[in-house]
């Protein structure tokens, strides 16, 4: 043989050891290290390692591919969930519709830090997305008017009858700030009341915050309630004077509840409504840490930093007030008389009470004894007309009947329920719907793709209750 035929056999030795050599190796790996390393054995187990595989580019750039596409899909799956209550029916479609919220409000308020656009601009795109021309169908007929000078949809039954109908005044939420008449979902539940009840829907159209801040919304509100409740006015829709309820969801509901006190109020008043029916509404701002405040602080489509900007927007653009509510801390004299009005533990049946104790919000004064003013809008908030849980029981004993609609998963929820013991304990009727499983908005959710099971419950029970009570 060879030298070069030798050397090659070598080679091929130490690449491929023999059968003999594999059952040397156990017995050696037993042996001292400084044997095992003398008699070269070492090296040639390093030899048996597997070699690494040569990858192409080609599979680099796939393998990069795969990793981003599991990475985009984990932190998207991380941006989307969130513990939502198992209580709550469709829990995977409130995270998506609320991821879509969340990523607005992010956008919102960066648009608002860097100088472009405020909050409140970049949140109104929820109402344009939803915003449509309200349009007559073969059942309903559709105008679009102005009563007093604001803005109102008109819905009427197309066919025409002999006996007077029933009306429902209809207001918007959105937190005085967004939202519509002519948003679809406002639009579907209009119709479903024309076509259910053979009634008259006047849906107005308020000017909004923080372009028109408070008294304004209400004020528009207001003159449109009057105005329709004219005999003349009446007449020239076929209603019934005597069968006309005022309600709302949210911002609306506050609303509703302000202009019905307001009605009552009024010496002059020849015609007044029959009924109020509130959907969750939001009617203090004295206490923003009641146990519903805190519970749902973190909760889906209104948490409560989104709430508290809606109220401090309503007021003023300052956001010292911002800061000041957030805090719970905005109080002051003017106000601190009234706190015994919203006092959750003495409103409250105790099962809402929940793991919470009742703190009286902190009454701000300076160093001289004079209350802290932030801006005049200090007054507002105590003001009745924006908080309608601030009158005392004898404006109450007159209002007319009530549907009250509260969620579990809602920080309005107690804002709700302490009117409904208010209204109880001055002798009002009222029929109150608590939704376990609800949340703030759901009633709205009722077009696809942001359809939910208990929109559709919810709409049946409130047209049900109409239709047996208006």
């Amino acid at each position: 043989m060879t030298a070069g035929a030798a050397k090659g056999s070598s080679e091929h030795v130490r690449r491929q050891p023999s059968s003999d050599t594999k059952h040397v190796l156990p017995y050696l790996a037993g042996l001292h290290p400084k044997l095992i390393a003398s008699s070269g054995f070492a090296a040639h187990r390093s030899n048996l390692r597997p070699a690494e595989p040569v990858r192409s580019p080609e599979a680099k750039m796939r393998l990069g591919r795969v990793a981003l596409f599991v990475a985009l899909c984990s932190f998207t799956a991380y941006y989307i969930y969130e513990p939502i209550p198992e209580e709550i029916d469709e829990r995977w479609k409130l995270m998506l519709t609320n991821s879509f919220f969340r990523s607005l409000s992010h956008l919102a308020d960066l648009s608002e830090l860097l100088g472009l656009k405020d909050y409140m601009g970049v949140m109104y795109v929820i109402t344009l997305l939803e915003k449509i021309a309200p349009l007559s169908d073969e059942r309903v007929k559709v105008t679009e008017e102005k009563f007093d000078g604001v803005e109102v949809v008109l819905y009427q039954p197309k066919q025409q009858g002999d006996e007077l109908r029933r009306a429902v005044i209809y207001l918007h939420g959105g937190g005085w700030c967004l939202g519509s008449s002519r948003m679809s979902p406002y639009d579907l539940l209009a119709r479903n009341i024309v076509t259910q009840l053979d009634a008259v829907v006047l849906s107005v159209e308020y000017r909004l915050a923080p372009a028109h801040h408070f008294p304004v919304p209400y004020e528009d509100v207001y003159r449109v309630v009057k105005h329709f409740l004219q005999e003349g006015v009446l007449a020239l829709y076929s209603v019934d004077p005597g069968r006309i309820a005022v309600s709302g969801d949210s911002a609306g509901g506050n609303l509703a509840a302000a202009v019905t006190q307001q009605l009552q109020k009024e010496t002059g008043q020849e015609i007044y409504l029959k009924a109020q029916a509130l959907i969750y509404p939001v009617l203090q701002a004295l206490d923003l840490n009641t146990p519903s405040y805190q519970q749902n602080q973190d909760m889906p489509i209104l948490p409560r930093t989104l709430m508290v900007r809606f109220w401090s927007e309503y007021f003023t653009s300052d956001k010292a007030l911002f800061r000041a509510m957030m805090a719970n801390t905005h109080n002051n004299h003017e106000s601190s008389s009234l706190l015994k009005f919203v006092n959750w533990s003495a409103f409250l049946p105790q099962t809402f009470h929940r793991k919470y104790n009742y703190t009286a919000p902190t009454v701000m004064l300076a160093a001289e004894g004079k209350a802290v003013r932030i801006d005049g809008p200090s007054r507002s908030f105590a003001d009745p007309r924006a908080s309608p849980l601030l009158v005392p029981d004898t404006a109450l004993r007159s209002l007319p009947k009530a549907y009250i609609i509260t969620c579990e998963y809602d920080v309005l929820r107690d804002d709700g329920i302490m009117y409904v013991t208010r209204l109880r304990a001055a002798g009002v009727e009222v029929t109150h719907e608590h939704y376990d499983a609800g949340f703030h908005g759901a009633l709205m959710f009722t077009v696809w793709p942001t359809d939910f099971l208990i929109a559709r419950r919810m709409t049946d029970n409130y047209i049900k209750w109409l239709k047996e009570n208006l």
